[in-house]
């Protein structure tokens, strides 16, 4: 059997407006998003997100696009989790 080909990862942009608009490109899933914080898996790794008010207004996640508003005081990303468990990642 082949193995299905890996989709290569979306070209990956942010487009900050008044830090109160948010658009987010090359997003793969969204983790959690809350009034005070959200982080998306995109394809440079995962996007945390903190502020206030932070609101989800538009998700498409074949076109890898968030929309967010609120009031974004900081952006941090952190390397994508490793696939696997604890023993995938110590035995690679």
């Amino acid at each position: 059997m082949e193995k299905a080909a890996a989709k290569p990862p979306l070209p990956h942009d942010l487009i900050l407006e008044s830090r109160s608009r948010l658009t987010v490109t090359g997003v793969q899933r969204v983790l959690h998003c809350s009034a005070e914080s959200a982080a998306l898996e995109t394809g440079k790794g995962i996007l945390h997100l903190s502020g206030a008010q932070i609101s989800m207004q538009t998700l498409d996640l074949e076109a890898g696009e968030a929309k967010l508003t609120g009031r974004f005081d900081g952006l941090e990303y952190t390397a994508a989790r490793a696939a696997g468990g604890f023993w995938h990642r110590l035995l690679r």
